[in-house]
């Protein structure tokens, strides 16, 4: 079909007639500093510190930079929105982010199947780990990932935009997303919105089975752990992990395939929030800098640049 739009731009007017803007702004630029700081960190830390060169920090240091990238596409954006209430974005630019953001998203899915299948290999067969979890075959995961995330990117990015656009070129959304621009699409969308259940169904699905299978035999083998202290710190870890992926998975499932409703009908924008903006601020905190080894590497970063201002 050959896209018939005479429509240059869209309007985002997700926050067009919310209260307290400036405290909105404040708040989220805050969230997007603390989650670019706190991925910076860990990049640095693991990169940096020659006890850090295993699978499940080159794993984690693959995340932070994907989180970084992953909140790029939308917080800044949205920042910008919180202070011009009509912004414009043009249509190759809005496909460009749709584009990113959703490659970003399949990739970061992608990632944290692969760390949540490290944490299984390296607690329930650890005598292997390391011929498991070679280097080839880390490198290959995050490589599969992003071809992954390309490959999403391009079906769903292609399929929405080969609609034609007509009437309203306003989106009530923060940034370009696919269930917006459908619905002001002027021909019929269902083929668009099976193809989101269906393909976003096997691969964001095909994941999150992954991530809960992991730990399902992760949490079976704590339980069979005779110290307490160990099977306690494991269980934390393992029950931080789930919460964080089950926010993700959660509310980006709520959003695509959830049946067309009215109750969320003009605050769809919330419910990305999530995804967008508090999963990428909880991961650095959750799988890194709650973690021994990066305090660790943490302190003695602190403590070579104290004494190098000392000497």
């Amino acid at each position: 079909m050959i896209n018939e739009t005479n429509i240059q731009v869209f309007y985002l007017q997700a926050f067009a007639n919310i209260r307290f803007k400036g405290l909105y702004f404040v708040l989220f630029l805050t969230i997007y500093l603390v989650t670019v700081i706190g991925n910076i960190l860990i990049i640095v830390l693991t990169k940096m510190d020659h006890h850090l060169q295993t699978p499940m920090y080159f794993l984690l240091r693959n995340l932070a930079f994907l989180d970084i990238c992953y909140t790029f596409t939308t917080m800044p954006q949205m920042l910008v929105n919180l202070l011009i209430e009509h912004l414009a974005i043009t249509v190759p630019a809005c496909i460009i982010q749709l584009y990113f953001f959703l490659s970003f998203a399949v990739s970061e899915s992608s990632l944290l199947a692969a760390m949540a299948y490290d944490r299984y290999v390296a607690i329930c067969n650890p005598l292997r780990y390391s011929i498991i979890m070679s280097k080839d075959i880390c490198l290959n995961m995050v490589v599969g990932s992003w071809v992954i995330g390309g490959i999403y990117g391009v079906i769903h990015t292609a399929n929405t935009f080969r609609l034609p656009f007509c009437g309203s070129n306003h989106l009530n959304h923060y940034f370009c997303d696919i269930l917006p621009l459908l619905k002001i699409s002027c021909v019929d969308t269902f083929p668009n919105e099976a193809t989101v259940i269906v393909v976003g169904g096997v691969v964001m699905l095909g994941c999150f089975f992954l991530i809960c299978g992991s730990y399902l035999h992760i949490l079976i083998s704590v339980l069979n752990i005779s110290k307490r202290f160990g099977k306690t710190k494991l269980m934390s870890t393992c029950i931080s992990h789930l919460i964080v992926v089950l926010l993700y998975y959660g509310s980006g499932s709520v959003m695509y395939m959830r049946p067309k409703s009215n109750l969320l009908a003009d605050k769809e924008w919330l419910l990305s929030l999530f995804y967008t903006c508090i999963t990428p601020l909880l991961n650095p905190i959750i799988y890194s800098l709650r973690n021994k080894d990066i305090q660790g590497a943490f302190a003695k970063l602190v403590k070579g640049v104290c004494n190098r201002r000392h000497s």
